[in-house]
Parts: C-alpha cells; structure tokens; sequence
C-alpha cells in the first residue's frame, strides 16, 4: 500500500492535485471532476472541515457505487421569464449546484433577478460556494437545500429535517463577499463524525441522543438539534424554508423520504433538490451607490464598539482570516481522513498528496 507522507500540513496546492486524481481516476467526467473538487476545496480552505475533503471517499462511493451519475447531462427542462428548473441528471451536488447558480446569475444579468430549481441532484457539500462563486461576479446571491433527516424539531424526539443549509453571498467592492453559511441543525452532522475522530467532546445543547435528550458524546448522538437552543423553533423554521424551496418547489424528496447520506445502499440516486437565486443589484441602484452603502456598513460594523474581551466580525470574516493562514501554511487532515486518502491512492494508483 501507498503510505502517507509524514507531514503534519499539506500544501493546499497537494490537495487538490490529489481530489482530481482520483476522481478521474474512478471514472467520473471533467465535469464533475473539477466541480466537486472547487467544492470540497472551499470546504477546506475556509475552515468548514466538515464539508471538506474528508468528503472525497464518500463521493468515491457514491460514483463507483451507482449513486452519483459520473457522466451526466444536467439540461434545462421548463423556463419561465427569470426562473428556471435545472433536472442535474443525478450529477455530484457540485455540479448541479454551479451550474444552477451560472444559469441564475446570467438569467440576472438579463432580467436583474435569476432563480433555479434543481431536481435529480444529490449532497453538494458547503453551501457558501455556490453563494459566493456568484457574489464574487457582483451578484447577491442564495442557496438552499435539504438532506436527509437528522434533525430534530424544537423540542421534538424524531429525525425530521436534514441540516438544510442556508448560504447567501454579498459582492464588496475591494473585498471579500459578506457571507453568511450556515446550517439549520445547531451543528451539520459532518462535524459530529469529525469530533468522533478527534476523540472531542460535543459543545453543548447541538446534539441529542435517541430520546432527544441532549448530549456531549458524538458517539451517543442520534439526532442533531434545531438551531437557537432555548429558541430551537427559530433554527426549525428557517430549516422549513428550506425545505419548502428545496423539495416542494422542485418536486423533490422530502427531508424524511431521502435516503440516508451514509448509506447503506449507494446502487441508486437519492432523489435530492436544491435551489438558488441570484439578484443583480445595479437592477435597483445605481452601483457606486450600493457600494457605498456596502462599504459604510462593513467599516461601521468592523468599528462599532464591543464589550469587554470581544471581536466583532462581519459575516465570512472568520473564513478570510482561515483561508489566509491555510494558504500560507497549509492544512493539518485529520488522522480519519488520511488514513481514507491512503486507501484511496492505493487502489486507484495515485500519489498521497
């Protein structure tokens, strides 16, 4: 078996060289090569480990498996104005999802607003780069969807939504995007099985035991929590809008009819929505007045004052400051997901980044 190297960081750079390789290497197009590594790449550059590349074996399985479509043909299958339907052809998340929000931006570009629903698509990893890919053309952008249920309802004792992202992204002049990303469920269950393999104990009041008693044990966990903790009904309200764009309006599976992310059946496509939008905002002002009114906001935000010990940031802030250090110094992969990467170099032949 190819063993890995040494190395407590791996050049970004490695990485990516490494998610490629292997995705070719198990058949699927260039298509679905390059999107589903900008995906998981994003994932890890800006810190949300869970939707990383820790995810390459998993989508490995879903291609080799018969889940994923390794060659699709997403097409546009109805039109309406500024709204479109995207049938993604059981593709990788990734690829129906950039696709979708290309189709959006340019329907916005047209019109000054473009929405997409995406039917036959599947797990797209983290929902901020499909918003930010878009904002950092100049568009306002959205993404929703929903998965498979893991989470439970304010104060309820069964798995009912998935963790239903939420992503929108916010063009700055001279800048990074405002960007909010963010999960519906407390927590996304990815990072659950990422302090498992740390050995890590749960923050608390994110996860449940069957019962839906909270729990600190990622081994315990049977379901997650809605976000807002003594305002769960918050989290499980906004996890229903997504579910409503995600599934309703694409006529896709609901949260509780999609079959489980970890499987144990891979032969068949899960059945999966999604749903972006993007607004051109030149469609409603003049730019160099929505660019002021941008910039005041970040510089009086950034500036305002802060209790004792505190760190005011803008949204995608944190994921700025990550992005730089894990591009100057690389990134340190969990002992899980190395020791996943090794298998994968040693069956399909390829170098361990």
């Amino acid at each position: 078996m190819l063993q890995a190297k040494p190395r407590s960081h791996i050049a970004l750079a490695a990485i990516d060289r490494f998610c490629r390789d292997i995705l070719a290497a198990c058949g699927a197009n260039s298509a679905t090569v390059d999107a589903a590594t900008r995906g998981m790449m994003h994932g890890t550059r800006y810190g949300i480990d869970s939707h990383g590349v820790r995810l390459l074996p998993h989508y490995v399985r879903g291609l080799e498996g018969g889940r994923l479509n390794k060659r699709p043909a997403p097409q546009t299958v109805s039109a309406f104005g500024a709204v479109e339907t995207l049938d993604a052809d059981n593709a990788h998340g990734a690829l129906a999802a950039y696709t979708a929000m290309d189709r959006a931006t340019g329907l916005a570009d047209r019109y000054g607003i473009g929405a997409v629903a995406i039917r036959n698509t599947s797990h797209f990893g983290p929902a901020g780069a499909y918003s930010i890919h878009a904002a950092r053309q100049g568009f306002i952008a959205l993404t929703f969807c929903n998965s498979d249920s893991f989470v439970r309802l304010h104060e309820g004792a069964m798995r009912f939504h998935g963790t239903n992202p939420i992503a929108v992204g916010v063009p700055v002049e001279n800048g990074d995007p405002w960007l909010l990303d963010m999960a519906t469920s407390a927590i996304p269950y990815n990072r659950v099985l990422l302090y498992r393999s740390l050995d890590q104990a749960l923050p608390e009041a994110v996860a449940s035991d069957k019962a839906g008693i909270d729990t600190p044990d990622p081994r315990s966990v049977e379901m997650l929590a809605p976000l807002g903790g003594d305002f769960g009904f918050k989290g499980a309200a906004l996890a229903g809008l997504a579910e409503i764009l995600s599934a309703v309006l694409t006529g896709m599976k609901l949260s509780f009819d999609i079959d489980p992310m970890p499987g144990p059946d891979f032969s068949k496509p899960r059945g999966m929505g999604a749903f972006v939008m993007a607004v051109k905002p030149e469609a409603f002002l003049d730019r160099e007045t929505f660019v002021a009114g941008m910039k005041r906001y970040l510089e009086t935000l950034r500036s305002s004052p802060t209790r004792e010990g505190g760190h005011v940031m803008a949204p995608g802030d944190r994921e700025w400051a990550e992005a730089a250090r894990r591009d100057a110094e690389g990134v340190e992969l969990d002992p899980q997901t190395l020791e996943s990467f090794a298998v994968l170099a040693n069956q399909y032949r390829v170098a361990m980044p």
